[in-house]
């Protein structure tokens, strides 16, 4: 019988906006969508919340058309000296009619509820409740304690609840590209205790929280959609994390049978 189309299994990779275009014989893709990480609050505020990490296992298309992939940036915090967070900005991938849309991660708060995103934002403050996540994107933000920021949700598990810091939602494994590479983690809570740390950042790109007296927070990796760590007490200006930029990543599943290339048939 004819061999496919060279092709099969091509994955491209976008870490910026553009087009991907699709090999001639191939009708089929699977496709791996994260948005942009949320930023954390000011003065020991909560982690910002990984951006939605929306996975597709199978999406018709035609073969030899460009697709639009738009990436989005992770967010900053304002700078203000108590300050909340800001929301991850959205992913999409668009395929004629279809768009394919991950929510930007929820910002951290500075002091009220987390932000809701494709992870919701951690929260600040007694009584004040995580974000919320986007349904099969991601996870809750962690509710609020005394003294101390909660973690934002990353796409494996929710942020946790405010102590020294809450530690940022774990970010989850895909295998798209061929190798498990973990992305989307949560940001950790900045901590305004005695501790001298803060939150860690969840697995996966999280920033983590920053500590007492020292402040400053760590930024979510980027072109991982994770969240920024809250920045820690004590210095009004201490600057909280950055979210990580969101990526877009296409494998190009099957090409039309009945179709040969030279280098398949000989390869």
């Amino acid at each position: 019988s004819n061999k496919t189309s060279f092709g099969d299994c091509t994955v491209t990779t976008k870490t910026s906006s553009g087009n991907i275009t699709t090999q001639s014989g191939t009708r089929v893709i699977e496709s791996l969508v994260i948005a942009g990480g949320g930023s954390g609050g000011n003065d020991s505020g909560g982690g910002g919340g990984a951006g939605g990490m929306l996975s597709t296992s199978s999406t018709n298309v035609c073969g030899s058309t460009a697709y639009a992939a738009v990436i989005g940036a992770g967010s900053a915090n304002p700078g203000s000296p108590q300050s909340g967070g800001v929301k991850g900005i959205d992913s999409t991938l668009t395929i004629g009619s279809t768009v394919l849309t991950a929510v930007g991660g929820g910002l951290g708060a500075f002091p009220a509820d987390g932000g809701p995103g494709g992870s919701g934002g951690g929260s600040k403050g007694s009584g004040n409740p995580g974000g919320g996540a986007t349904a099969c994107q991601g996870n809750a933000g962690g509710n609020g304690g005394p003294g101390a920021g909660a973690g934002g949700g990353g796409a494996g598990s929710v942020g946790t609840t405010a102590g020294t810091g809450g530690v940022g939602g774990n970010g989850l494994a895909n295998s798209i590209t061929g190798s498990s590479v973990t992305r989307a983690g949560g940001g950790g809570g900045g901590n305004d205790c005695t501790a001298p740390v803060g939150g860690a950042g969840g697995p996966g790109g999280g920033g983590a929280g920053g500590a007492r007296g020292s402040g400053t927070a760590g930024s979510g990796t980027v072109n991982t959609g994770s969240g920024g760590g809250g920045s820690g007490g004590g210095p009004a200006n201490a600057a909280a994390g950055t979210g990580g930029s969101g990526i877009v990543v296409v494998k190009e599943l099957n090409a039309a049978s009945g179709i040969w290339s030279m280098q398949s048939q000989f390869s």
